[in-house]
């Protein structure tokens, strides 16, 4: 009774579907959360410490802050087409046939699931790009690491002073030509690197790219399970037709026998 309705009502759940949910949510609120947050540690990095006047960075600072906003509609939209990619995973799964009986699939049922295929096709390649964005703080905040491991390997060598190694945040384009001092050396590039403000914004942006990565990863899946359901739905059209002709077939042939019954009848 109870136990075999529970079971056939976990037959019908898209796992597929609902795995690739699953990741997608969970890349895009590391993405976003992560990302939101990292921003806002590199903004105060660069006030102070690379950019000490406010008209050098102002560009850069709303930049960072329409960024930010992007990230609010990247979460909201996510959350939604997340639903409802799921939704569609559980009406077109061969799950659902099996428990509610045939269904009937129409033209604008296969239009709207081959719709959800060339959009997930143009996210995906979409966010491969925002994963191939979101590697170069990582690799900015990568350099300015191993450049502070340098000076502090350096300390012990009296040969090679620690004061000529910097790093110039200016060569990588986000602040102008202009800025100061735009640049830190020695001493002060390693207490740059021990502050909370970088240790936290080097990790958070690390995590984002993962979060990204991994909604490029839920974004194929997503691609790969909806093809399979729009090919399900074009076969059961096919079927579907079929039947409906057998059908048709059946009912005319009853309808010969049938009058040829009664001619006979009415010739005996």
């Amino acid at each position: 009774g109870c136990f075999e309705c529970c079971i056939k009502c976990l037959g019908g759940v898209p796992y597929a579907s609902l795995v690739a949910t699953i990741l997608c949510f969970s890349g895009v609120a590391l993405f976003c959360g992560c990302g939101h947050v990292a921003l806002t540690g590199t903004v105060s990095i660069l006030e102070q410490h690379f950019s000490t006047t406010a008209s050098d960075h102002a560009l850069l600072s709303e930049v960072i802050q329409l960024m930010q906003y992007v990230i609010y509609g990247i979460a909201s939209f996510f959350f939604l087409y997340g639903i409802i990619l799921l939704a569609e995973g559980f009406y077109t799964t061969s799950a659902v046939k099996e428990l509610h009986g045939e269904f009937k699939t129409t033209a604008c049922g296969r239009c709207i699931s081959g719709m959800f295929v060339f959009l997930t096709y143009v996210l995906g390649v979409a966010w491969l790009g925002v994963f191939g964005f979101s590697a170069v703080p990582v690799f900015m905040f990568y350099n300015i690491w191993s450049t502070c491991e340098v000076i502090k390997s350096l300390q012990t060598n009296v040969t090679v002073p620690g004061d000529q190694i910097c790093v110039d945040i200016r060569q990588y384009g986000i602040i102008p030509w202009n800025a100061v001092p735009g640049k830190a050396c020695g001493p002060i590039l390693e207490n740059i690197c021990n502050t909370n403000e970088f240790y936290m914004s080097y990790h958070l942006f690390i995590v984002a790219c993962a979060g990204a990565g991994a909604t490029v990863i839920a974004l194929i899946h997503f691609l790969m399970i909806l093809s399979s359901n729009w090919a399900y739905l074009k076969d059961a059209s096919k079927m579907q037709a079929y039947q409906d002709i057998k059908a048709k077939e059946e009912q005319e042939l009853q309808d010969i026998q049938s009058r040829s019954k009664e001619q006979l009848n009415s010739y005996t």
